[in-house]
């Protein structure tokens, strides 16, 4: 598989798939606690966004958000850390990271 495929280029960014991806509770937590930790492993965002799902559920989350572009991986070890796509999402859609990590929207679900 090629790193494209993986890791959307950040001009193929959708605006309308990145909001689908962000419109589910467990995905917005999970950017929402990235945008907090920055770098993570996947078990220890589960863990930090205090999500209680199977292994193969937050495997399919992150699936989504990376294949929106939301979020990049690399594997170190036999980790694989995830991080936000800040840059390239701010570049495409300005304040849109912001406004969904907001503490103040946080408290309000």
């Amino acid at each position: 598989m090629s790193e494209e495929a993986i890791h959307p280029p950040a001009e193929a960014l959708s605006l309308p798939r990145v909001l689908a991806a962000l419109a589910d509770p467990a995905r917005l937590a999970t950017v929402r606690t990235l945008a907090r930790v920055g770098e993570s492993s996947c078990g220890q965002i589960q863990h930090d966004a205090g999500l209680v799902v199977s292994k193969s559920t937050m495997s399919h989350h992150l699936r989504i958000l990376r294949e929106a572009g939301i979020t990049q991986s690399r594997v170190q070890g036999a980790r694989r850390l995830l991080t936000l796509r800040r840059d390239d999402l701010d570049a495409r859609f300005p304040g849109l990271l912001d406004a969904v990590t907001q503490p103040e929207l946080a408290r309000l679900h």
